[in-house]
C-alpha cells in the first residue's frame, strides 16, 4: 500500500508519519511547489467517485471493498476507454506496449 499526499502539515506530522510506518505503508509525497504530481491520482479518484461510489450505498466494509474492487479491476482497467491512451482500455494499452517492446 502506498499513501500519496501533498506536503500538507497534517500528512507530514510525526504522529501521522509514524502511524503509516507502523502499518508498513509506504509514504509518497508530491514535490514542493509541484501541483501536477497528484493530477493522475486525483483524476482517477474523481472518476471512481462519480462512476462508482456516488451511485451506490454500501452496507458493510466488505460490500464496499468488493464493489470498488470490481469497478477498478473489471470496469476501469478492462472496459473503460481512456482518451489519453488513444481510446484504449488500460489493459489494451499495456498489451500494446508489451507487444511493441517484444517486436
Amino acid at each position: 500500500l502506498i499513501h500519496h499526499s501533498d506536503q500538507g502539515v497534517q500528512y507530514a506530522s510525526k504522529d501521522y508519519v509514524d502511524c503509516l510506518k507502523n502499518h508498513n505503508i509506504l509514504i509518497s509525497m508530491s514535490r514542493k511547489g509541484n501541483p501536477y504530481d497528484n493530477a493522475f491520482a486525483e483524476c482517477f479518484i474523481k472518476t471512481q467517485k462519480v462512476e462508482e461510489v456516488y451511485l451506490n450505498e454500501y452496507g458493510t466494509f466488505v460490500d464496499a471493498y468488493e464493489t470498488i474492487w470490481h469497478f477498478i479491476e473489471k470496469v476501469y482497467n478492462k472496459k473503460r476507454l481512456h482518451s489519453a491512451l488513444n481510446y484504449m482500455s488500460l489493459d489494451q494499452f499495456e498489451l500494446e506496449v508489451a507487444l511493441n517492446a517484444v517486436a
